[in-house]
């Protein structure tokens, strides 16, 4: 229900206007950190409302080897220093972002599901991609600043995406509960849109749409 209700959302992506800079080497290095700068605030957001969860579905999927704020705290430390905490700001699309997650936590915890699944399982399909791309675009030495793509505790990428879903699949939600589910997973696939329509006229844009048709490949909606 999940890969077939998000199809739409996954289009929109696509039919997005972004440019192609980026995918043909002409990205800079502050959009990219002002998209690693979103991220943190959105995964911090995440991240603290599944550690408050106390909802068994919600735990259920929060494998300790999909977290992502570490990791990109030491994206930022790379882009800003090590006083890269009182560099940055969320932006508006963000801020959005981070409520809504804040919203659901303490209304409806089991949506959180849906923030699972559009988010973790996006990065780790299209982690190494991108992660690839920033390094060649940006020429960062050694991968530095893209940890955030490279999910070092998963050997077998396609072997844990299964278990995931396995997991997902032994959830005991009604009709309703599911629906709601699948809504909220298109609604925050909007969110994420906007965060990256916010870097419209960037070259960092274009790696959305790659991304957005790698993810619709992996997961047979292409």
């Amino acid at each position: 229900m999940l890969d077939d209700g998000t199809r739409k959302s996954h289009s929109m992506a696509e039919n997005t206007q972004f440019v192609t800079g980026f995918f043909k080497g002409l990205g800079d290095r502050a959009s990219f950190s002002q998209l690693v700068t979103s991220l943190y605030f959105v995964y911090k957001a995440m991240e603290e409302a599944f550690d408050a969860s106390t909802d068994p579905d919600v735990r259920s999927l929060d494998f300790p080897e999909l977290r992502r704020l570490q990791a990109i705290e030491e994206d930022l430390a790379f882009f800003y220093g090590p006083d890269w905490r009182s560099q940055i700001e969320p932006s508006a699309g963000t801020r959005k972002y981070c409520d809504r997650v804040a919203q659901v936590a303490a209304e409806s915890p089991r949506l959180l599901i849906a923030h699972q699944y559009t988010r973790y399982l996006g990065d780790l399909f299209g982690g190494q991609m991108m992660g690839g791309m920033a390094v060649n675009s940006l020429g960062l030495e050694d991968g530095l600043g893209t940890s955030f793509y490279r999910f070092r505790e998963i050997a077998d990428t396609k072997v844990f995406i299964t278990e995931w879903y396995a997991e997902l699949n032994k959830l005991e939600l009604t009709s309703a509960e599911k629906e709601a589910i699948v809504d909220e997973a298109n609604l925050v696939f909007r969110l994420n849109i906007d965060i990256f329509e916010e870097l419209e006229g960037s070259p960092i844009a274009a790696a959305w749409q790659l991304f957005s048709s790698f993810v619709r490949s992996s997961l047979g909606l292409a």
